[in-house]
């Protein structure tokens, strides 16, 4: 319960007073605890960064241990390797009506943290290459593409899922949801999908 509290609580001030300045402290005085305390959980600031990512990031992605590329998320390497205008498209409506409110703390958080921290830095490229690695797969398996643009194509995919998920909202960019769904999924389809 109290390594719950020290996550919330860390969570919590690095969406409201940012990363940089939130300190173990006044992650410790949020919880209800004491620096002491915050410390026999974890043993800085960056490693409860890193179980918000690890843990709660990839579970709320519905991302499972994998040996190839230590997470993947199934669903993403199937809709890739299928490839179709309406697989993507419905697998980025349920991401984005599902997910993108839930994971937007973890990753604006994560983003902030590897600006000024070199090991989150690292950490957020490895999660964002696991990413990158599914959709790799879903075109190895589909075998669509030449092999040496699959890694290619599949940062760009990633790369701009990412942007779009961290902050589009209802408006933003003078793009309504259908609107941003239409153009994300003909941008994927173009780079990633079946033609």
């Amino acid at each position: 319960m109290t390594r719950k509290l020290l996550l919330d609580a860390g969570l919590d001030l690095f969406g409201s007073k940012g990363y940089a300045t939130t300190t173990v402290d006044d992650i410790a005085s949020a919880a209800g605890t004491t620096r002491v305390t915050f410390y026999a959980y974890f043993p800085s600031k960056v490693d409860l960064m890193k179980a918000l990512v690890s843990e709660r990031l990839n579970a709320a992605l519905d991302r499972l241990p994998s040996a190839e590329h230590g997470s993947t998320e199934r669903e993403l390497v199937a809709v890739v390797e299928d490839g179709s205008r309406e697989r993507i498209r419905a697998w980025l409506a349920s991401t984005s009506e599902e997910r993108w409110d839930v994971i937007r703390p973890y990753t604006t958080a994560a983003f902030e943290a590897a600006a000024v921290d070199p090991e989150i830095r690292t950490l957020l490229d490895e999660w964002l290459n696991e990413a990158i690695g599914d959709i790799k797969e879903g075109l190895d398996r589909a075998d669509r593409f030449p092999a040496g643009t699959r890694h290619f194509r599949s940062v760009i995919a990633i790369t701009e899922l990412d942007h779009v998920a961290r902050h589009w909202k209802p408006g933003t960019w003078g793009v309504g949801r259908d609107e941003m769904l239409d153009v994300l999924t003909e941008s994927w389809v173009g780079s990633i999908g079946r033609h």
